[in-house]
């Protein structure tokens, strides 16, 4: 205990120091943020949840500003962040008391603003009153000096605003990512024998406003997708997992009450709610790619077991009916590999199309011709046969080689001859809605 008092002591006197060098670096006001957590235990995953939802806000509010230096730290001895913005001192004071101020977890939030001389400006220079008590209305100040309340009822209290935190604000920033996910998906255009903006693919009993319907309906169940993965964030992935079922089924029965019984997002409920579930479940400051497909594949483990003694003929569904001839898991199998074909095939070269310069629609179009190219697309099978997927596979993939990322007019032309043939690789446009959603958190 004495040893981490030690390093909580000497973190302040680096602040300190890492504040003056900034300013005397820029030569622009510094806001520092750090959390006000009661007891000798300054990081948990709780408080990384808080530090994270403070570092957004503060995005949001300095989103009109230029940010000369940005970094922040989750550190044993505390969460640190630092940023120098060209904005008066006292605006940037303004931001930072409103912050604290507004929302219940902005009372754990301490944002101190220095001024380029050194100097720390006070809530009340700007006519506000000081802080009041986590647990009271009397000046923190006064009942900190007077220790009027124990370490344990100060614990309880911010524990309680972190759980707070968390449930509902993270929840729905991770629901309103899946679900902007999932509206640049079907906007994405062209998709061969997809749903887009030029046209409706494939498809005669859906469009644009399907996707639109049905996007709006499940959106709450995004969210709720989170805030599950959350609650659970102790229990062990399978058991978490099984919390996730009943919430499919309601978003799958708002979606075709949205869309007046058309499928439009069945596959993406199953594989953006998991991704949901993993990422309300994981510290927010590590949402790579690799943590939260990770934390999929280890929630997903059992997802075969009901393929167990499936043959041809007691095949029930089309997905068991495939697996039984074919051995092709579907969803399924990425889910319980860890969607393989996210991370080693839509991730890199949606990437890659943005380091080429390229749009995010344009980028997000060849993204999804690899995608084709590297799985086996149940929907397509489904459309045709699986002869017939293979082939669209091999053809795919010839067209990739001349060029990974080709012309909008080249795929205007596949998706004709997709149209011509019915053709239309749906699970392939899941995995791009999952590619869209990974990239925006991470």
């Amino acid at each position: 205990m004495n040893e981490l008092l030690n390093e909580i002591l000497q973190a302040r006197e680096d602040r300190a120091a890492k504040q003056q060098m900034l300013l005397n670096t820029y030569q622009k006001p510094l806001l520092c943020f750090t959390m006000n957590i009661p007891g000798p235990k300054k990081l948990d995953r709780d408080v990384s949840v808080g530090f994270f939802v403070g570092c957004r806000l503060l995005a949001d509010a300095l989103s009109h500003c230029k940010i000369l230096h940005r970094e922040e730290h989750c550190l044993i001895t505390g969460c640190e962040g630092y940023y120098v913005v060209d904005l008066p001192a006292t605006e940037l004071k303004a931001l930072a008391v409103e912050i604290e101020d507004t929302d219940p977890i902005g009372r754990l939030f301490d944002m101190d603003v220095l001024d380029i001389d050194g100097r720390k400006l006070t809530r009340e220079a700007l006519g506000h009153p000081r802080r009041k008590c986590l647990l009271c209305d009397t000046d923190a100040v006064i009942c900190a000096s007077t220790r009027a309340h124990s370490l344990e009822q100060l614990t309880d209290r911010t524990g309680f605003l972190l759980y707070l935190a968390a449930r509902n604000w993270l929840s729905e920033y991770i629901g309103a990512k899946a679900y902007g996910a999932l509206l640049l998906e079907v906007s994405t255009t062209p998709k061969p024998g997809l749903v887009d903006r030029d046209n409706n693919g494939a498809h005669r009993d859906m469009g644009m406003k399907h996707f639109f319907a049905s996007a709006n309906a499940l959106r709450s169940y995004l969210c709720k997708f989170a805030e599950t993965g959350y609650l659970t964030r102790d229990l062990p992935p399978k058991e978490a997992f099984l919390k996730l079922r009943p919430i499919g089924m309601e978003a799958e029965a708002a979606m075709k009450k949205a869309t007046h019984g058309v499928n439009t997002h069945k596959g993406a409920i199953f594989s953006l709610g998991l991704l949901c579930a993993a990422a309300g479940r994981t510290d927010p400051f590590t949402w790579g790619e690799d943590t939260l497909l990770s934390q999929c594949a280890a929630m997903c483990q059992d997802v075969l077991q009901d393929f167990a003694g499936v043959t041809p003929e007691n095949a029930k569904t089309e997905g068991e009916r495939l697996y039984a001839q074919y051995g092709i898991t579907g969803v399924r199998g990425q889910a319980k590999d860890g969607y393989p074909a996210v991370k080693n095939i839509g991730l890199p070269v949606f990437r890659g199309g943005l380091s080429r310069g390229l749009s995010v629609n344009d980028a997000g179009c060849a993204t999804l011709l690899h995608l084709i190219a590297a799985t086996d697309d149940t929907n397509l099978i489904r459309r045709s046969d699986r002869q017939t997927q293979q082939a669209v596979r091999r053809q795919v993939a010839q067209l990739l080689e001349g060029d990974p990322y080709p012309a909008q007019s080249v795929i205007r032309g596949l998706d004709q001859e997709f149209i011509q043939r019915n053709l239309s690789p749906g699970g392939s446009a899941d995995l791009l809605a999952m590619t869209y959603f990974l990239y925006s958190l991470s």
